[in-house]
């Protein structure tokens, strides 16, 4: 399915809604769950605020995360028997997902695994690069582990963080800057948990990542 919006909620774009599941382009800089504080500006917040609005019977539940500085697809459930069921599908590894990421200079191997594991748990990452500037290289990545940050941290591992990068690196160690961790959830594919329809979903890099290359190059 091409990546143009169905339509906004909040000005954040809706890319699929059936009447189970809702997938949307999140923006950089927005939580998806709150952190500490329950009430904190996050995306399910901001969606169960909108719905309420309108007198929505459901409310929305998160079938996974994405960090606060990742942009890309995320899959809502509407109510949380959907939301179990595609949670399985998460843990079984029956969803495909695929990455953008911006890495601080040049990986020796254009397309490779990493293999390391993230909390003594095993952690998988391929890669292959799809273009190169100066400084930097453009990689398609997919994880085949779903461990917390286990983007960041493998690339991080074999001397190639992401550009904009300051939790697991110093930004200052590097020329290339951000204002975020450039990553960017691109692409999902999953077998529908309810209608078993089979799903193929993509969300174009954002505006600040496409400036990146124009300004890079």
């Amino acid at each position: 399915m091409d990546a143009q919006y169905q339509y906004k909620i909040s000005n954040i774009g809706v890319l699929y809604e059936d009447d189970y599941l809702l997938i949307l382009d999140k923006p950089a800089g927005l939580l998806s769950v709150a952190a500490t504080d329950r009430q904190s500006r996050n995306l399910t917040l901001i969606l169960n605020a909108e719905l309420e609005k309108k007198s929505v019977s459901y409310r929305l539940h998160p079938c996974h995360r994405l960090d606060k500085e990742t942009s890309g697809l995320i899959i809502y459930a509407k109510g949380k028997s959907t939301q179990k069921k595609m949670m399985q599908l998460f843990k079984e590894r029956a969803v495909k997902k695929t990455y953008v990421a911006f890495l601080q200079g040049k990986p020796a191997q254009r397309q490779g695994k990493i293999n390391s594991p993230i909390d003594r748990m095993s952690a998988t990452t391929q890669y292959r690069i799809i273009r190169s500037g100066r400084d930097f290289s453009v990689a398609e990545v997919f994880p085949l582990t779903g461990r917390r940050n286990q983007i960041r941290i493998h690339f991080k591992s074999i001397g190639h963080p992401l550009v904009g990068e300051s939790r697991f690196a110093f930004r200052k160690d590097y020329k290339l800057k951000a204002k975020r961790a450039c990553l960017h959830a691109a692409a999902l594919e999953f077998i529908h948990p309810v209608t078993k329809r089979a799903l193929r979903l993509s969300a174009q890099l954002p505006g600040d990542l496409k400036n990146f290359l124009e300004n890079h190059g």
